[in-house]
């Protein structure tokens, strides 16, 4: 049932990013009176799922959901119309216009993807506000895995600034650290000591190849004592509040890991415990049950997630700041893709990757959040100045406002053949690193 409702949100977030995206394309040529000859959702070769014609325009859904289209007469697109181009021009097609209004036509689908983002994004603002864990609020740390600790941190380390930068959002860490092509300097607290990493390009990248990033840190849970339940404990020193530090010759000991600890090498036995209190540390020794039990309960911690809520208007200037630093994010990603060192061409991925970014129960709210992050990936995917995309488009048309010559339409033909050429090996590439991590 979880990948049904993963293939639902897909096709809906995708029907949807894809509609916007060409009533863009096509609302702009109809202000400008250019003729539309199709509006499809998805790619209709040889035949489509259902079309109807209305006016000029025929109304369509495809069978391969590959993306969608607009037909605009007069123009070198994906359907390769060689015997219209070989037409004497006509007032209502697109080669008929001025390069200003091809321009904006071709920019228009892009334009509207980023719309669509900054509504969403105010939306969620407007009616559910925001919520963040602040990173000075992670009062214990945090807890770092294999590739963290190789790097050089340590548990209960708290990063404070990546290149001089504050980290605000404990989330922002992890990504100044990934979105990097050269080394970083980070500046932590660890104990009552301000120390700096220097961290080599080579490490970070070492920790990408071996995608040592999945979990790199979590927020540290301590084991701080809530009650003492045994008189040995009791005994042995042990007050409620105290947090423990070390067991034996464990250090920077997690709540999750004291039963393990104790049961394996301590039983019947006693252990060297050392706790903070009242900001000092004190040593203790504590007997240990047959049980592997030291008679003291854990206290609940619970880290406060700092919440913002927004009126109306104030949904409007956030829903623009997500917007922009999504398109930011994403854009550093890309580089990174494209940068033969970093190798992230890797862990590029195709539906498969994309379905799986959606959960397997439904959520409204991570549906939406994840329609306008694709929706600013497919804007910014778009503008890119490749032969077949709307960026690719652009760069002629700019040319040709610049310059006041016109490429012919044999070279446009050409770059359209090489643009198609191009995607189709990118997302041959990208849907067989999917596949090959279903068997791997």
């Amino acid at each position: 049932m979880e990948i049904v409702i993963k293939i639902l949100q897909f096709f809906m977030s995708l029907s949807l990013l894809v509609a916007i995206h060409e009533f863009g394309h096509y609302i702009v040529a109809r202000i400008f009176k250019i003729r539309v000859e199709k509006f499809y959702i998805f790619f209709d070769p040889w035949f489509s799922i259902y079309k109807k014609k209305i006016g000029q325009t025929e109304y369509g859904i495809g069978w391969l959901p590959l993306g969608g289209y607009v037909k605009i007469a007069g123009m070198i697109d994906e359907s390769m119309d060689k015997e219209q181009m070989a037409q004497p021009v006509k007032p209502d097609e697109f080669r008929a216009k001025p390069a200003w209004q091809r321009l904006m036509v071709m920019l228009a689908g892009v334009v509207m993807n980023v719309i669509l983002a900054f509504i969403i994004y105010s939306g969620v603002c407007y009616f559910c506000g925001t919520e963040y864990l602040a990173n000075e609020d992670v009062v214990y740390g945090y807890e770092f895995n294999e590739a963290g600790e190789a790097l050089g941190f340590q548990d209960r380390d708290l990063p404070l600034r990546v290149d001089g930068e504050v980290i605000v959002d404990y989330k922002e860490f992890g990504n100044k650290l990934l979105l990097t092509d050269s080394g970083r300097e980070v500046e932590l607290l660890r104990g009552q000591d301000t120390i700096k990493l220097n961290l080599t390009f080579e490490q970070l990248l070492e920790m990408r190849r071996s995608e040592g990033y999945k979990g790199l840190y979590v927020p540290f849970a301590p084991f701080v004592v809530g009650s003492v339940e045994s008189e040995s404990a009791l005994a042995a020193g042990l007050q409620a509040d105290d947090e423990i530090i070390s067991l034996g010759e464990h250090q920077n000991v997690a709540a999750a890991e004291v039963s393990e600890i104790l049961s394996e090498g301590y039983k019947s036995d006693t252990v060297d415990v050392v706790v903070k209190r009242a900001g000092e540390m004190v040593a203790l020794r504590v007997p240990v049950s047959a049980e592997g039990k030291i008679g003291i309960v854990a206290k609940q911690l619970q880290l406060e997630v700092q919440s913002q809520q927004y009126g109306f208007f104030e949904s409007f200037p956030a829903g623009v700041k997500m917007v922009g630093s999504q398109i930011s994010s994403y854009w550093e990603q890309l580089k990174l893709i494209f940068n033969p060192k970093t190798k992230m061409h890797e862990e590029l991925g195709g539906f498969i990757a994309i379905g799986n970014v959606f959960p397997g129960q439904w959520d409204w709210l991570r549906f939406w959040m994840m329609t306008a992050f694709l929706s600013i990936m497919l804007a910014v995917l778009n503008i890119l100045p490749i032969p077949g995309l709307d960026g690719g488009h652009a760069l002629f048309t700019l040319w040709e406002i610049l310059t006041g010559r016109k490429p012919s339409d044999k070279f446009l033909e050409v770059m359209q053949y090489i643009g198609f050429i191009l995607l189709m090996a990118l997302l041959i590439y990208a849907n067989g690193n999917d596949i090959v991590r279903l068997f791997n």
